[in-house]
């Protein structure tokens, strides 16, 4: 291994010593002209750049005689095998986010040899999406035994904060209707106000979901395969009437992924300048809408197919609901009561 520092003097009897560092070429001065003191500080720092050095080797000869692929592992190779066991729409986002530059710098970086300021150079170059997937790319691996210690400890990941995301306001969603001429378009909207539901769920429904005797649709939702049965209100069963009575009801909409949905209802927005909202914003609005009328909770939790009620309650966290003066309800309960007596 080759030596890392070496050392000189300047001058003649009694000159100073420098160290040089073979790597960088930089020389700094030692503090002493005693040649004796100034070769032990050369070799103290020799050695403790050879011992990590050692130690890794070391550690990788031991590694490499149960599983040579340990040792030669990269985080290329932890991405390809993260994409390879999702599926659908979630195998398409992974795929997506292995392709991010940010991720360049470590894509042939053996896991061994990764350090904790790998991960912070990636991280600053990063978006949000690349502290997500970095998060998982590491667990993944620890997971799967192919990390002997973390890269970064838990406390040290840096927090990820999204993007503030709002619903849709009904003078927003009026404005939208007005200015659109497609009428496949305007229900799928329409639908999207009254069910709440995500766009592929609304995309892919079929007039067989209506249940016109019951007044209900009902429906698998893509994400959780749970059935969802929601009853429909006079307005929304007037919208359904004017859809197609048989087969897709949007099958234009249906045959499109979620991007080109997206990109759709986007133009929608910039013809009427609305901005800040997404078709996942519907699903905002209906939990808003849901909390400011009253709506129990376990209900619109289960009408959203929420599992959580801390992700119910983060949707409609910014319903502005007016509450009724106390003296109303003072009065119900002593009509309540003289109900009763009579």
């Amino acid at each position: 291994m080759k030596t890392r520092y070496r050392l000189i003097c300047r001058g003649t009897r009694g000159g100073a010593y420098y160290c040089v560092d073979t790597r960088t070429g930089k020389r700094t001065s030692l503090g002493t002209t005693n040649a004796d003191d100034a070769k032990q500080i050369i070799e103290a720092r020799n050695n403790a750049e050879r011992q990590p050095v050692l130690n890794l080797q070391i550690a990788k000869a031991y590694l490499a005689a149960t599983d040579q692929s340990y040792v030669k592992r990269t985080w290329c190779e932890v991405m390809a095998e993260f994409v390879k066991i999702k599926t659908g729409s979630n195998r398409t986002r992974s795929e997506r986010a292995v392709m991010d530059k940010a991720f360049d710098s470590i894509r042939d970086l053996q896991l061994l040899e990764t350090r904790a300021e790998h991960f912070l150079r990636v991280l600053g170059n990063g978006l949000v999406s690349t502290n997500n997937y970095l998060r998982r790319f590491h667990n993944f691996a620890a997971d799967m035994g192919w990390l002997p210690w973390p890269v970064l400890p838990k406390r040290q990941w840096p927090p990820i904060r999204y993007n503030e995301k709002r619903a849709i306001t009904q003078e927003e969603h009026e404005l939208i209707l007005s200015r659109e001429s497609n009428a496949e378009m305007r229900g799928f909207l329409w639908c999207c106000w009254y069910l709440g539901g995500s766009q592929s769920d609304v995309a892919h429904l079929k007039a067989e979901d209506v249940d016109w005797r019951n007044q209900v649709v009902s429906f698998f939702r893509s994400k959780t395969h749970k059935a969802q049965i929601v009853r429909m209100g006079e307005a929304f069963a007037e919208n359904l009437r004017a859809l197609p009575q048989s087969g897709l009801l949007f099958p234009r909409l249906a045959a499109m992924d979620e991007k080109h949905r997206a990109s759709l209802f986007q133009r929608a927005c910039r013809r009427v300048k609305v901005l800040g909202v997404s078709l996942h914003s519907y699903r905002y609005a209906w939990a808003e809408r849901a909390k400011c009328a009253g709506y129990p909770e376990r209900f619109a939790q289960e009408a959203l197919g929420h599992s959580s009620k801390a992700v119910h309650r983060a949707y409609a966290k910014k319903a502005q609901v007016i509450l009724p003066a106390l003296e109303e309800y003072e009065r119900k309960i002593v009509a309540a009561d003289q109900c009763v007596a009579k």
